[in-house]
């Protein structure tokens, strides 16, 4: 199994890179974020997951060993494939996977497009004992304010990923009242 590769982009679309090895250029599939990151030219390195199919041989990468982890976990629930686990993982970070997990809040994984009520069901119910830690040591919880703000702003046609930067960027001590979380959440998108 390839575990990891260091190469450099040479390109890349919405959701894969494609990174020079050793002149051979390989398409590896990533999480968003870590396309956002990548800039072609430059060099990188991604901790991998190689899935082997009957008609094909596709890789996934992943700025950290422990994102790799999540989805080899995520591909063992049933009905999830590689392209909802990479979604998984677009959406959410491995903390707020664990934080979902851990307040067992199967409606946070619904939120990720391609995944419904009963496979959020399902995610919880694999990952429960499987995810470790404890809610104190993950920090900040989500509160009820920022989860209406976060329902909100997609409302609004902002993408998950993008709500959760708004309120990530809202400062602490900042009131728990929706009205004034939500304009600082929204102060973010004109900055």
């Amino acid at each position: 199994m390839i575990a990891s590769i260091r190469g450099v982009v040479l390109a890349g679309s919405e959701d894969f890179l494609i990174v020079e090895v050793g002149g051979i250029g390989l398409k590896v599939y990533v999480p968003i974020m870590v396309r956002g990151a990548a800039q072609v030219g430059e060099p990188i390195f991604l901790h991998t997951f190689l899935v082997v199919r009957e008609d094909a041989l596709i890789l996934y990468g992943f700025e950290t060993e422990k994102e790799s982890q999540f989805f080899n976990l995520l591909l063992g629930v049933n009905g999830v494939g590689p392209r909802i686990a990479l979604a998984i993982l677009s959406t959410m970070t491995v903390d707020n996977i664990r934080r979902a997990v851990l307040s067992e809040q199967p409606d946070l994984f619904a939120r990720v497009p391609g995944v419904g009520k009963k496979t959020a069901q399902k995610i919880l119910l694999h990952l429960q004992g499987k995810v470790t830690g404890t809610l104190e040591s993950l920090g900040q919880p989500v509160s009820d304010a920022d989860t209406e703000v976060l329902d909100a702003l997609t409302a609004l046609g902002y993408s998950v990923i993008e709500a959760q930067s708004a309120l990530q960027s809202i400062p602490r001590g900042t009131p728990q009242d929706v009205e004034t979380r939500l304009r600082l959440a929204l102060q973010y998108f004109s900055s």
